[in-house]
């Protein structure tokens, strides 16, 4: 069977082989998107076997056998006897060596068994003759009483150690009773699992195959997405150095626009001014002809007040006129029309096609390399066709087929055998149920006795004149007597034979077993084979120079490792050095190597931009006086405000009497007024105008020069980047690409070659039933509960020797005596008369008196 499986594993390597052979190169992409996991299939079998509640009884079998047998696995001796170089003649003292504990046992238990039925023999014949306590007559003895309890004490303490003795006996039959279904469990589990193991191979070689679809799907969808993943890496790679330019420029397109719109509202505002300016001049003095006008003509300014009146009103029209000087507002004609210039040319569309350029190379390069994609498909799909025909024409279905078949006909065989087995079972537990009921009754009859006996015993009563409940006492513990020297060698039989048995099953098998000595073993040189170094590699390698050892495929397949790791099946095919990679690798990066994507003709910012840059510096705002023009916009339109001033003059005019002069001076006093809501408010809002206007240029001419020199220093910068540069990034960003498209594939396969070397098809199932076959059916089902057997039945039969000896003793203080020596009242008689004893007998042959009524034969 485990050269099928191993079959098997080598025609999924021939698959691995077509799919990729030759040198492995270390794959550098790991793509983090694909994760491959092999499915594994849970095992219901157990990896150890717990006894239960009977385990401290095992174990405490193991300590009897570790001390009587405390030697170390015979491995040397071991190898002599498997490799014939044994010579009993020679060797036999290193087999009594090690085996000296159990030889020991076994002699004395021969010993036991021979020595028991004579001694029952003679000693039944002794009796007979009415020696050896055969005589129905008690002597009197000084210690009587305490002899009794003495001997009655002993043996209740001998029947309960025989009674733990039995119980172990009777524990250890129920565990064989249980053992053909346990095993018969225990089997069927095994051979589920390993129906499921081989029901897993096929179902993981259909997950390798799946994840090869699952790679290509993967790389069709990154293929589909060029524009994105290649396009956005190559624009990625520009955009650091070429949008902060473009954002530089834009802010200076923005700066020409707004500098423009300053300069016009600054134009407007001078002309709204120096005409505003003109017209205020104007006005004023005309009202301030007329007041003068006024004044002069009128008597009312003669006499007294309107005198005073009239010379403060003239000290004060010297204040009425412009405070502007039209000189220093000078037109900034030239400027703007320098700026208009500038601007006709749509600078915000030439800076937008810079930012198109840009975002334009993901959509260049999808368009470029659509020819290319669909070759690298169809070599993808080309690869994926070969794989599933190679799949197809492998046999590996029939060689699990042939395999499953063996396991079925192997589990069918066990179920016919199974009834046999079952007989054999009840056959050997009729067998313990037979021993033990026969220990029972032995010490039934020896606790009935010690019942009857201490119960029925009447300290006052003569040996002649027992009662009957002592006396059936007495006559049990006979009976356990006689029982015990008819089957007591019988039942030692048993044990020494089951005691051999279980001992060396135990220490030659189990125990070796379980620390590994055994494996150990079977892994020396040249054992099985003379012209074999290590057997296993050559019994499935054939190559037997292999250090393949029994003991590293056990712990291999305990840890759930693969069979080819195990098995170090690379002997037979190589993986590492079959997988080539690039052998279909090499295929799809030869279609990748066609991607040549030309984006080599961004311009980011055109000559004609460039020039209105340069022309925008010598515009000539940075050289306009804009102090000189903040500090005329900074000033009154007028030298005194006008409505205080007609505040004032119409208070100086109310005083005047009335009359012409009144009310000339009164309708003079409604024109400033005029004059200033019409014309010194719109003045101001120009002067505030131009202010803002002022402070706007100013503040976009400082360091002109400088930022944009520094501008186009950036363009020119950014320019010669992507002419120098751009080939460059695309071409390693292009090699990126295709190392990630070739990197799921490299990634596949470096997991499938671990897949199958590390993962695929562990034998854990296979150490497992053989596991359940050593430790489980033969040590922990079989040799165990043997083991207990013997233990407990051959502590039972020992301890019946002492027990016959106390028994026999006992029995002539609880039965009825034929005749007795002679009594005395013990209340007539002092202590100090009494020659024998404190129970008021006297040996009757030393007074010479003969009592015929109470002399009766002896009887057995």
């Amino acid at each position: 069977m485990t050269m099928a499986l191993v079959f098997g594993v080598l025609l999924l390597l021939g698959l691995c082989g077509n799919i990729a052979s030759g040198g492995q190169p270390v794959s550098t992409s790991t793509p983090g998107a694909l994760d491959y996991e092999l499915p594994t299939s849970e095992y219901e079998t157990p990896d150890t076997f717990n006894a239960g509640t009977v385990g401290p009884l095992y174990r405490m079998v193991h300590i009897f056998l570790q001390v009587v047998q405390p030697n170390d696995f015979p491995q040397d001796m071991i190898r002599k006897i498997i490799q014939r170089n044994f010579d009993f003649s020679v060797d036999s003292k290193e087999i009594a060596y090690y085996e000296i504990g159990i030889l020991i046992c076994t002699i004395l238990g021969l010993l036991f068994i021979i020595l028991m039925p004579l001694v029952g023999y003679f000693f039944c014949m002794c009796r007979c003759c009415n020696k050896c306590g055969g005589e129905m007559h008690q002597r009197q003895k000084e210690n009587e009483s305490c002899r009794r309890k003495s001997f009655a004490l002993s043996l209740l303490v001998i029947c309960l150690l025989m009674s733990l003795g039995i119980m172990y006996g009777f524990v250890a039959n129920h565990q064989v009773r249980t053992t053909i279904k346990r095993t018969e469990n225990l089997t069927e589990s095994n051979f589920r699992d390993l129906q499921t193991f081989l029901n897993e191979t096929p179902k993981q070689i259909d997950y390798i195959l799946a994840q090869y679809t699952n790679t290509k799907n993967k790389a069709f969808s990154d293929l589909d997405g060029v524009d994105s993943l290649l396009g956005g890496r190559i624009k990625d790679q520009v955009k650091p150095k070429v949008i902060p330019v473009l954002d530089e420029i834009k802010a200076m397109v923005t700066a020409i626009r707004q500098t423009r719109d300053a300069l016009k509202s600054m134009n407007d505002s001078l002309t709204s001014i120096l005409e505003g300016s003109k017209q205020l001049s104007t006005n004023l003095t005309d009202v301030k002809k007329d007041i003068e006008d006024s004044l002069n003509n009128n008597n009312d300014c003669a006499s007294e007040p309107a005198k005073d009146i009239c010379d403060n009103i003239r000290s004060e029209l010297s204040n009425l006129g412009s405070n502007l000087d039209d000189s220093q507002f000078q037109s900034v004609d030239k400027e703007l029309t320098k700026v208009n210039d500038i601007c006709k040319t749509d600078l915000e569309s030439l800076v937008d096609k810079g930012y198109a350029s840009i975002d334009e190379i993901p959509g260049k390069v999808g368009e470029q390399t659509v020819d290319v994609v669909a070759d690298v498909k169809k070599a993808l799909d080309s690869l994926s066709s070969t794989i599933q025909n190679v799949s197809q024409s492998i046999p590996i279905e029939e060689v699990l087929s042939q395999v499953s078949r063996y396991i079925n006909d192997s589990n069918n065989y066990f179920h016919q055998e199974l009834p046999k087995l079952e007989e054999y079972d009840s056959y050997w537990w009729l067998g313990g149920m037979i021993v033990c009921f026969l220990l029972t009754l032995i010490v039934t009859f020896f606790f009935l006795g010690l019942l009857c006996g201490v119960c029925g015993y009447d300290r006052h009563a003569t040996p002649t004149r027992r009662g009957c409940v002592s006396n059936t006492g007495g006559i049990f513990l006979m009976a356990g007597v006689g029982f015990s020297f008819l089957f007591c060698w019988i039942l030692m039989i048993l044990v020494v034979l089951t005691f051999f048995v279980g001992a060396n099953v135990e220490k030659l098998i189990c125990e070796p077993y379980a620390n590994k000595q055994l494996l150990q073993l079977l892994d020396t040189p040249h054992l099985l084979r003379e012209d074999w170094q290590f057997y296993l590699s050559g019994l499935m390698l054939n190559n037997p120079n292999i250090n393949l050892t029994f003991e590293q495929v056990y712990s291999d397949c305990k840890k759930g490792r693969g069979v080819y790791a195990t098995f170090q099946l690379e002997h037979v095919f190589n993986v590492s050095e079959n997988f080539n990679i690039e052998k279909h690798t090499g295929k799809i990066i030869k279609e990748l190597d066609n991607l040549n994507v030309d984006i080599d003709n961004i311009e980011l910012f055109n000559k004609t931009g460039r020039d209105n840059l340069e022309n925008f510096v010598k515009s000539g705002i940075d050289a306009i006086d804009y102090p000189m023009y903040l500090k005329e916009a900074e000033k009154s339109p007028t030298i005194v405000d006008l409505l205080v001033f007609a505040s004032s003059l119409e208070e100086k005019t109310d005083k005047l009497p009335d009359g012409n002069l009144k009310q000339d001076l009164k309708k003079d006093v409604q024109r400033i007024k005029t004059i200033h809501e019409k014309e010194v408010v719109p003045l101001q809002q120009s002067l505030n105008t131009l202010k803002q206007s002022i402070q706007t240029l100013e503040r976009m001419s400082e360091k002109l020069p400088e930022r944009v020199n520094k501008t186009i220093m950036s363009l020119d910068s950014a320019q010669n980047f992507l002419i120098s540069n751009i080939s460059s990034i695309v071409i390693e960003e292009t090699k990126k690409f295709a190392k990630t498209i070739v990197g799921y594939f490299e990634h596949y396969l470096q997991w499938v070659l671990y897949a199958i070397t590390e993962k695929m098809t562990s034998c854990k199932p296979v150490v497992t039933a053989m596991d359940s076959a050593v430790s489980g059916v033969l040590c922990s089902y079989a040799a165990d509960p043997l083991n207990l057997f013997w233990f407990g039945i051959g502590q039972a039969t020992a301890l019946l020797l002492p027990a016959v000896i106390i028994a026999v003793k006992l029995a002539k203080y609880y039965r009825r005596m034929d005749s007795e020596d002679i009594y005395d009242d013990v209340e007539t008689v002092p202590m100090k008369n009494l020659e024998n004893g404190s129970n008021g007998y006297h040996k009757d042959h030393l007074y010479g008196v003969h009592n015929p009524v109470m002399t009766s034969p002896s009887r057995y």
